[in-house]
């Protein structure tokens, strides 16, 4: 009877209602203050017995002309007038449960006259009821809506957080129904982990209780129960509230772990409903790189701020968003831009805000990969590439070959001569800076494209294309430079004088100067028969016999020469084989005395065993075995033996083809 309360109600004959508190607590003898009424009047009273733990009325009844309550031996005892003691004793939970109404004649609390049985503790005061017992309890309590008594029947029985769980949803259920929203998201509330929280969100998004819905979503962020929908759902909440208080204390957590939510979530629904810097907080507080740059760029137009977080990014998640957001701020801000990829390129180390580490080793992007960025901006791309190629000397092939075509196409549309003539020396020192070896035709065509003739020209030297050389400057009829490139390069490439000659032998005007020019040479050079070149200056209609009478006449003069040199070599060849023939013929006849005194190698004196050769040249056995290559040959003469045998084989060759010439001109 700890926690029973009993209060008596008099009510008085034509007087209003008295309330008396009886007692708080029967741990202990008590009599009531009752009897200091006066004891003449005739009264009705109305005893309420109160359950303070369970918070319900026990037992209630009407006496008539009560002289005192008294509560003693674990019963509660009320003296009327009329001498009767009235003794009231507590049933068991059970009974208390399957009791009516209070106006029924059944009563939790049941008078008996003059009874002193002992009164057992208060429901669920150390009483302990086995399960079927307790459910069938619980039941009864749902029916008559006594949910706060269920709540603590259940937790003085100890029933597990899944029961539990159960009566506080069919406990918000009963008030959801009666329209106490505030007091059903409560119990709501307590069945977070238990319940599926949409059973809860659509009940109040069916009866717009924004207000209601949040205060349940925020719970169940708290306990880390929350998904990517919840707090989405959430979020819309706040926005739709209009509650920036809320949201600001929602987003803006101190560390990683207090965070209970979904960031890259939140971020798109903020940034969704308009709370841009919200959006940005979360986004640069969680290193959400790329949601943070959207927002700036896409929806903030903040371009300058952009550029400012990229460059405070560690080098990789600054390579990837200049590549993504290059263009965008590139249109917008270009210096800045050019500003920020040349250090990106060269040796990057984030700005001193930054999220990197500055003390790293520098870090170098491809810069080839950021030229189609400066797509619409020559001029920044201009400087870029200059930089480039100035401080990086090892670019790749692309920055010198993008660099190569944007001077020559300046080159080409510019018509200040001062400005085209500084283009042009910056295009020439280009293309003689050796970074166009192996990409040669690709520099070629640039230079063929923009009609850069000088650039044409260096890269066929370079390449020692000759040839062309020589017609391109025939197509342009230029005549001494065609005279310069046979001078130049005739030495390496003898059949350029050829075309040459041909070239000025189809010209109808007059190139005697130039015919003449290129006859002495191919005549010093001997590089074409005399009947070869009469052929090719026939013609030429212009061309008259005192161009090539000079050049006849040296001919002539100098194969008479050779025909001269060629009697008297024939001549001595003859007496040396006639001599020959003798030094044969006495070897055959007569005998060869050897007196040799010296090696012919070593240049000692000869010793026995020695070799001896009928040329008179003699050698110790063992330093002719040493040199010699063959048994049978001199080692001193065999090198001009074998220059004879050459010339031998030669002329035999030669006379096979003699032969088959003389037999083609009989044939035709």
């Amino acid at each position: 009877m700890g926690c029973t309360k009993v209060v008596l109600e008099r009510k008085s004959r034509g007087a209003e209602t008295e309330v008396v508190q009886i007692s708080g607590s029967f741990s202990f003898p008590h009599r009531s203050e009752f009897t200091s009424r006066d004891s003449q009047s005739s009264d009705k009273q109305i005893l309420n017995i109160y359950d303070l733990c369970n918070k319900f009325i026990a037992y209630s009844s009407v006496f008539e002309d009560v002289v005192d309550v008294l509560a003693e031996w674990g019963s509660l005892y009320v003296l009327t007038r009329d001498g009767r003691v009235h003794a009231l004793q507590e049933k068991d939970t059970q009974t208390k449960l399957e009791a009516r109404p209070p106006d029924s004649q059944s009563r939790p609390w049941a008078p008996r006259c003059s009874s002193r049985n002992r009164l057992p503790k208060s429901l669920g005061q150390g009483v302990s009821f086995p399960l079927g017992h307790l459910l069938s309890s619980l039941r009864m309590l749902f029916k008559k809506n006594l949910f706060e008594m269920a709540i603590n029947l259940a937790k003085s029985q100890h029933l597990d957080s899944d029961g539990l769980a159960q009566i506080f949803m069919q406990y918000g259920d009963h008030l959801y129904s009666k329209g106490n929203h505030d007091g059903a998201v409560q119990q709501y509330i307590r069945t977070i982990g238990k319940l599926e929280p949409s059973y809860v969100i659509r009940k109040f998004l069916d009866a717009q209780r924004i207000h209601n819905l949040t205060a349940y979503l925020q719970t169940l962020h708290r306990q880390s129960l929350a998904n990517a929908d919840h707090t989405t759902l959430l979020l819309n909440c706040y926005t739709k509230l209009k509650d920036s208080s809320k949201l600001e204390e929602f987003i803006k957590t101190k560390s990683e772990s207090e965070v209970h939510f979904d960031v890259e979530t939140a971020i798109k629904v903020l940034r969704q409903a308009g709370y841009y810097s919200h959006a940005l907080y979360l986004a640069e507080n969680h290193a959400h790189h790329e949601w943070y740059l959207k927002i700036q760029l896409e929806d903030i137009k903040n371009y300058q701020e952009a550029l400012r977080y990229i460059g405070k990014l560690p080098f990789e998640q600054a390579e990837s968003n200049m590549k993504r957001y290059g263009k965008i701020l590139m249109h917008h801000i270009p210096e800045q831009t050019t500003e920020l990829l040349k250090g990106l390129c060269t040796d990057y180390r984030p700005s001193l805000e930054g999220l990197g580490d500055r003390e790293a080793p520098g870090c170098r992007a491809n810069s080839e990969e950021f030229i189609p960025i400066f797509a619409n901006n020559p001029r920044e791309l201009k400087a870029f590439l200059e930089h480039m190629s100035e401080v990086q000397p090892d670019s790749p092939q692309g920055i010198y070959d993008t660099l190569l075509e944007l001077r020559l196409q300046n080159w080409a549309h510019e018509e200040e001569p001062q400005v085209k003539e500084k283009l042009h020396a910056e295009a020439i020192s280009l293309l003689k800076s050796g970074r166009f070896c192996d990409v040669f035709d690709k520099a070629l065509v640039l230079c063929q494209m923009h009609d850069f003739q000088d650039g044409v020209l260096y890269l066929y030297e370079q390449g020692k294309l000759f040839q062309q050389i020589m017609h391109y400057h025939m197509q342009h009829e230029q005549y001494r430079q065609v005279l310069a490139v046979c001078e130049r390069h005739g030495e390496q490439e003898p059949s350029l004088w050829e075309q040459a000659l041909s070239y000025f032998a189809r010209k109808e005007e007059d190139c005697k100067q130039y015919v003449a020019a290129v006859l002495k040479h191919i005549e010093s050079k001997n590089l074409m028969p005399p009947l070869l070149v009469v052929q090719t200056l026939a013609h030429n209609s212009t061309a008259t016999l005192s161009v090539i009478r000079d050049y006849l006449v040296q001919k002539l003069q100098k194969q008479s020469q050779q025909i001269a040199q060629d009697e008297l070599r024939v001549r001595r060849y003859r007496e040396e084989t006639t001599r020959i023939r003798q030094e044969i013929q006495e070897l055959k006849a007569s005998p060869k005395i050897f007196q040799k005194t010296k090696c012919s190698i070593c240049n000692s004196a000869l010793e026995l065993p020695s070799v001896h050769f009928l040329c008179g040249h003699s050698f110790h056995q063992h330093c002719f075995e040493s040199y010699s290559e063959s048994d049978a040959d001199c080692p001193t003469c065999l090198p001009e033996n074998r220059k004879v045998m050459d010339m031998i084989r030669a002329q035999e060759q030669k006379r096979d083809l003699h032969d088959q010439f003389q037999h083609q001109v009989g044939m035709t």
